[in-house]
């Protein structure tokens, strides 16, 4: 059934009937031009508008906030243990062990959980869950070839532009970057020159999350592994600040100027400890300095850079730059302005005792030194213009290293991920990628990052973003391709078989080297004296030696023609008869003919021995003619 409802109205209701009729048009407004308005006179081409006879409806939209949904997997493999306790520690993880087990609810708490362990076990010998149903069938894996792209690039607030020295990833959220940064030119910075250093947000690059404000410009910047609110920078001036990032951006504590280094504070590390507020730093005045936040007026322990072990500050040789390896908490390297490699040991009982090794090997200074993670024995070197692995078994030459570029090296480190990976910087601005299981004369991967010279590097624990800082206070961070962050295959095993190999081959050379110069020793020492004869000579005495030895030489090989004349058959005794009654005839003459052949032999002689005229006795000449 249809529903219809009619609605009605009255004639009257429509309103007054329209006349309409023909009359002559006519003038309602006139409105003359007005010039001034010309001005205003914007042309528009092509112009559109629409009429629509009809009621004004809009429409609106609204988006909810976008939900992301990410995969997460976790792997416990060990836990429970203190704040203060780090199971990498083999020695503090067994006594915390060892002290465990004699609490008295130590026994009861294992048998309580004997029980559900054995049913656990039970449950996974009935399903293994974990069983492998498909193991002969391998995915292909689809070669990708090296690439990097731009995620995000960050730059320097300020107007005139400073080099930014050091980067430090936040260790919780990698969202986070700390710069540093300074002007290291000599006598460049001018008075408008900003101190500020600035801990940036990855998802806000625009503006710094916090700004920090040390006295002096900072060169080195590092956050503390165990706390993440607490930082501490190395200054231009060689003071030692920190800060907590909670309490905004002003330093809590700094050094004192005379208990400070000297020279700017190329490294600034922090240490394995209980409190973890220890921290050590290495400047270019030749000095290693140990501290603790908590008590920043005098270092803790001193370390002179006296490769000579007579502890002179002096002799010290200036760090450029610091390594230091979790794993191995009582070592550490220092990289020199001279190129050398200074391995140290910091529980040695005596100072020269501490300085275990040098590794000598690059023209200049040394910008970079990093442990490989995978390895820790092997280690990197970025100086001059070339980097270089080592490995602490071999101190005379590095047992691999890239070819000389044509640009100078600025920073470098090893990847987190990958055990034959290693990146490096150059002053052309470009970022090398190097894979020496795949290509060993050229980077896997190069990139024109940017046109100025670019001064630091850092990357972050997952090995897949790395960061570029450049000389003018621009840091650009790169997302580097799966296949230059991802394990390969096998890969563990092919590098240590190429670093095996490769130092197996410098022992090798390392011990004939040795040997050669063990015999130029001895052969030396057997020479002893006639060397020392011979450098107590007067010049006179060395001239006469020569001109005796020539005499001895020319003697012997007059000697030796004059033989060999006499065996040749069927002389001539005619000629010679001839010849001596010639002689004997013309007495009168025979000084002329001497004095001729004396010519003649000193000039053969001044021509095989330009350097040597002198002049020949008459016998000699005599003889010569005969």
């Amino acid at each position: 059934m249809d529903i219809v409802y009619v609605y009605t109205r009255k004639r009257r209701d429509f309103g007054r009937h329209c006349n309409f009729s023909d009359c002559p048009t006519r003038v309602c407004v006139d409105i003359q031009p007005d010039p001034g308005l010309a001005d205003s006179f914007v042309l528009r081409n092509p112009v559109d508008a629409c009429v629509q006879h009809g009621s004004e409806m809009s429409e609106h939209e609204a988006n909810t906030e976008r939900v992301e949904v990410e995969s997460c997997g976790v792997n416990h493999v060990e836990g429970g243990w203190p704040k203060d306790i780090n199971p990498q520690e083999l020695e503090k993880a067994l006594r915390f062990r060892k002290k465990a087990k004699k609490e008295e609810n130590y026994i009861n708490t294992i048998t309580h959980l004997r029980v559900l362990m054995e049913h656990c076990i039970k449950q996974n010998n009935a399903t293994k869950i974990s069983e492998e149903y498909f193991r002969e069938e391998e995915v292909d894996e689809l070669e990708e070839a090296p690439s990097a792209k731009t995620i995000s690039v960050i730059r320097d607030p300020n107007k005139t532009k400073r080099t930014a020295t050091h980067l430090s990833w936040h260790p919780d959220r990698c969202k986070k970057l700390a710069v540093a940064y300074c002007s290291l030119e000599f006598q460049q910075s001018t008075e408008d020159m900003s101190f500020d250093s600035y801990i940036w947000d990855l998802e806000n690059p625009n503006k710094p999350e916090l700004v920090l404000k040390p006295s002096s410009p900072l060169v080195s910047l590092e956050y503390n592994p165990k706390d993440s609110h607490i930082l501490v920078g190395g200054c231009y001036n060689g003071q030692m600040a920190y800060w907590d990032t909670r309490k905004g951006g002003l330093p809590v504590e700094v050094s004192t100027v005379e208990a400070s280094h000297r020279d700017p504070v190329y490294g600034a590390i922090w240490l394995q400890s209980k409190t973890g507020t220890d921290c050590f730093s290495a400047s270019t005045d030749g000095q290693v300095l140990w501290w603790d936040v908590r008590k920043l007026s005098k270092p803790t322990e001193t370390l002179i850079l006296d490769i000579t072990r007579k502890g002179l500050l002096e002799n010290a040789l200036g760090a450029s730059t610091l390594e230091f390896e979790p794993s191995m908490p009582t070592k550490f390297m220092v990289g020199t302005e001279q190129g050398i490699v200074i391995a140290c040991n910091r529980k040695a009982k005596t100072p020269p005792e501490k300085i275990t090794n040098t590794y000598r090997g690059h023209h200049g200074p040394i910008y970079a030194l990093a442990r490989n993670s995978f390895f820790p024995k092997i280690f990197l070197s970025v100086g001059d213009w070339t980097a270089r692995i080592w490995s602490e078994e071999t101190k005379e030459s590095s047992i691999m290293w890239t070819k000389y570029q044509l640009s100078y090296l600025t920073d470098g480190c090893w990847s987190t991920t990958r055990p034959s990976v290693f990146f490096t910087t150059k002053m052309d601005g470009t970022l090398d990628i190097w894979d020496f299981l795949y290509k060993q004369n050229d980077p896997s991967l190069s990139l024109k990052v940017c046109d100025e010279p670019l001064s630091s590097l850092r990357l972050q624990d997952n090995g897949c973003v790395v960061g570029c800082g450049s000389k003018l206070g621009t840091v650009t961070l790169l997302e580097i391709s799966s296949g230059l962050c991802t394990l390969q295959r096998n890969e563990k095993n092919l590098a240590n078989a190429m670093f095996e190999r490769e130092t197996k081959r410098e022992k090798i050379l390392e011990a004939r080297h040795r040997e050669m110069r063990l015999k130029e020793r001895v052969r030396s020492e057997n020479q002893g004296l006639d060397v020392e004869k011979v450098l107590k000579e007067s010049p006179q005495e060395t001239l006469d030696r020569a001109q005796k030895e020539f005499f001895e030489v020319i003697e012997a090989e007059l000697q030796r023609r004059a033989r060999a004349e006499a065996q040749q058959p069927g002389t001539k005794v005619k000629e010679h008869t001839e010849e001596e009654e010639v002689a004997q005839g013309e007495e009168g003459e025979l000084p002329k003919y001497k004095e001729e052949d004396k010519e003649k032999d000193a000039a053969k002689v001044n021509s095989n021995h330009p350097h040597i005229a002198l002049p020949l006795p008459a016998g000699v000449a005599a003889r010569g003619s005969g």
